[in-house]
């Protein structure tokens, strides 16, 4: 009966009026974070005997002031209770168990957000992670989140794309580890004694993604020259039509990794394969997005248009010269892209300035879609290395790997007695280098992208 009511009362959750990040506690908790993390090695444990190393009271004073805090501000958020005591229980656990690599699988398993999705809800969260495209080491982490979830994307949801994990969030405020280029809050990334058998949610911080598009997307089409139609010229400049945009685009864009023809869960199991495996995968998922973007658009939602116009920017302008060269699966997706749209000419560069068909635009893209749709499809029936090569020659048609590639070479040049993971260390760190239109777009974009580091709705879309 117990359980019952408590489970009635997540289902009953309204968002709360008071700002967490107003009240006091969560300065303190926030100070006491910071305080923590730099004593923290890579696995997230300290070692009070390495040279200039705090006192074991000084970090014990800090870490019971983030319990205080913790347990001060949970009244705000009754929907997090059990989170909240469990967490208490592991961070006091992990100071009486003298701080070593820490252990918080019961308070992740008691954090459970998904199950009370409603729109501006708030979250108080702390865990020793990592964040993802961000800061590698698992350290402890604060941040507080507001979900987003309105009406129309719950009814979405709810009939046509069902993705019960799914958690579009924005941020509040944060400690030093989302002072980067993070922009996802995923349960994996906690510092567990062993990993759960399933995990039942997944978040994405669609209002920094949102500000990201915005300021780069700017930025790219004032250095190409492109002409935007007055229409996606509203969208860069909107920071909340941005957000519902991408928080569309990440529902449909995540479900899809575990639907369609799939060789056997191409992505989700943890199995080593060459980059541009991955980089395929993802862009199955984004063009998968455009595709239901566009029967939604004909359904008449006009989130639908937005997410074509935010897909095909983002995929031509930011993901190809974002991050390091090496293995950047994202960057060879967005290469891939442009390079189609180019050959089959709904793409021109000329007199040194970018045109974009837009109709003809959203017919080669779904092309693309189905291409890499009959590759997967293909795939059930062969063998791994096959696919692997089949997945290759797919790209190479389209950028040029290279010169110096065992793999561009065709199998007689590999050692196919090896296993497959083996062959996968023949494979370059950037295997398909960025073209000679990319590598002019990386020098005049560095600066901008450099600066979406942090970056949050209320940072302005250009760069100063």
């Amino acid at each position: 009966m117990t359980e019952t009511l408590a489970s009635d009362a997540v289902k009953a959750a309204k968002p709360s009026a008071a700002r967490v990040v107003d009240h006091p506690a969560w300065r303190v908790l926030k100070e006491a974070v910071e305080a923590i993390r730099p004593a923290q090695a890579k696995d997230g444990s300290i070692d009070f005997t390495a040279e200039g190393a705090p006192e074991k009271a000084e970090i014990r004073n800090h870490l019971d002031r983030v319990v205080d805090s913790v347990r001060r501000l949970a009244p705000l958020l009754p929907h997090n209770a059990a989170y909240h005591r469990a967490l208490a229980g592991d961070l006091i656990r992990w100071a009486d168990q003298g701080f070593g690599v820490p252990d918080f699988l019961d308070s992740l398993l008691a954090f459970r957000p998904a199950e009370h999705r409603a729109d501006g809800i708030q979250h108080l969260v702390v865990f020793p992670m990592y964040t993802q495209n961000g800061n590698p080491d698992r350290n402890l982490e604060a941040v507080v989140v507001r979900v987003v979830w309105p009406d129309w994307l719950a009814e979405l949801e709810r009939t046509r794309y069902d993705n019960p994990m799914f958690l579009g969030i924005t941020f509040e405020d944060f400690t030093a580890g989302y002072d980067t280029n993070s922009a996802v809050l995923f349960p994996e990334t906690v510092a567990v004694r062993k990993a759960p058998d399933r995990f039942s949610w997944g978040a994405i911080f669609c209002d920094r993604e949102a500000a990201r598009f915005r300021r780069v997307v700017s930025a790219a089409c004032d250095i190409t020259r492109l002409g935007l139609p007055e229409d996606i010229r509203r969208l860069a400049a909107d920071q909340q039509r941005a957000q519902q945009t991408f928080v569309l685009w990440d529902m449909i864009h995540d479900r899809t990794h575990s639907h369609g023809d799939l060789p056997f869960d191409p992505f989700m199991i943890k199995q080593r394969q060459p980059f541009w495996m991955y980089g395929l995968e993802e862009l199955r998922c984004d063009l998968t997005a455009f595709h239901e973007a566009v029967r939604l658009e004909a359904d008449g939602f006009p989130q639908g248009r937005d997410v074509q116009y935010a897909i095909l920017l983002e995929r031509l302008f930011r993901f190809p010269v974002t991050g390091e060269r090496v293995r950047n699966y994202d960057g060879l997706g967005g290469q891939l892209l442009f390079a189609y749209l180019h050959k089959h000419d709904a793409l021109r560069w000329t007199d040194n300035r970018l045109s974009l068909d837009w109709r003809r635009a959203r017919e080669v893209t779904d092309r693309l879609r189905r291409e890499i749709g009959q590759l997967y499809r293909d795939g059930i029936d062969r063998p791994k290395l096959v696919h692997w090569f089949k997945a290759y020659e797919l790209v190479a048609a389209y950028l040029a790997p290279h010169p110096g590639s065992v793999w561009a070479k065709g199998p007689d040049a590999l050692d196919l007695s090896l296993p497959p993971r083996k062959l996968v260390d023949e494979v370059l760190p950037d295997e398909f280098p960025l073209s000679l239109f990319y590598e002019a777009l990386q020098r005049k974009l560095r600066k901008v992208i450099a600066s979406t580091r942090g970056i949050t709705a209320g940072a302005p879309a250009l760069a100063a």
